[in-house]
């Protein structure tokens, strides 16, 4: 139990910060403590519902949430989510984990890809925001993480939006995938309530703290740490696979 708690808080503290729904870094470590990946993959969703939804509502008091914007991708994300146990179902284990393990090494490459900051925020068509959140909800719920850890570097590279407001989108944005993922997955029976719940609770400690701190923050440090967090992912993800 306290080590579920210790996870929940973790992972709450970087999902607020980064604005990522924690399965980035959540399912890597209950693979380490011995989880079957799509179990892992199932705990982490329901961990997301509870970060997502309590940290999008503090980014809304901080005033770096765009609901409009989000709303639309959020809603593809809904629908693209639907289908994600039924993917993970059909895919081997390992296959999951080569899915993961692309999706930490895009994001962290995309990061090095200079933006400016000050470019003028671009606007995008509600339909191809909606195709953004259905391909996003579909593929990063079958592996259990929300789905920002593409669509911030999608909307500060080429979108244009600030990163705090990127990450806050990000968040808002798995709300909605977590959701219809949880569905999804609890059809399928890879769902462990039981620690899923735990995790979930311990983890709005941790996103309280999460949030603030990145308020705090610069977002140059944010960024560099954010490389950091990816780089470490990747890095044992490979190791799994591949040694």
């Amino acid at each position: 139990m306290l080590e579920l708690i210790s996870l929940g808080v973790t992972v709450g503290v970087l999902s607020g910060f980064f604005g990522i729904g924690g399965g980035t870094i959540l399912v890597p470590l209950l693979l380490m403590l011995g989880y079957e990946t799509k179990v892992a993959i199932g705990i982490s969703v329901v961990q997301m519902v509870f970060s997502s939804i309590y940290g999008s509502y503090l980014n809304n008091k901080k005033g770096t949430l765009d609901v409009t914007m989000v709303l639309f991708i959020g809603l593809g994300g809904f629908c693209g989510a639907l289908m994600s146990g039924y993917i993970a179902a059909a895919l081997s284990d390992t296959t999951l984990e080569f899915i993961f393990l692309g999706f930490a090494l895009f994001a962290l490459m995309r990061l090095f890809f200079k933006s400016d900051e000050y470019q003028e925020q671009k606007e995008v068509s509600r339909v191809v925001l909606f195709v953004i959140g259905l391909c996003l909800g579909a593929v990063s719920m079958t592996i259990g993480v929300g789905g920002s850890i593409i669509l911030v570097p999608i909307l500060v590279g080429f979108l244009h939006l600030p990163l705090k407001k990127a990450t806050s989108a990000g968040l808002f944005f798995v709300v909605f995938s977590s959701l219809s993922g949880l569905i999804s997955h609890a059809i399928e029976g890879h769902v462990d309530y039981e620690s899923g719940v735990v995790i979930g609770l311990a983890s709005l400690f941790g996103v309280y703290f999460g949030i603030h701190l990145k308020h705090i923050v610069s977002a140059k440090l944010q960024k560099k740490l954010l490389v950091v967090f990816y780089l470490l992912v990747v890095l044992y993800l490979a190791k799994r696979i591949f040694f």
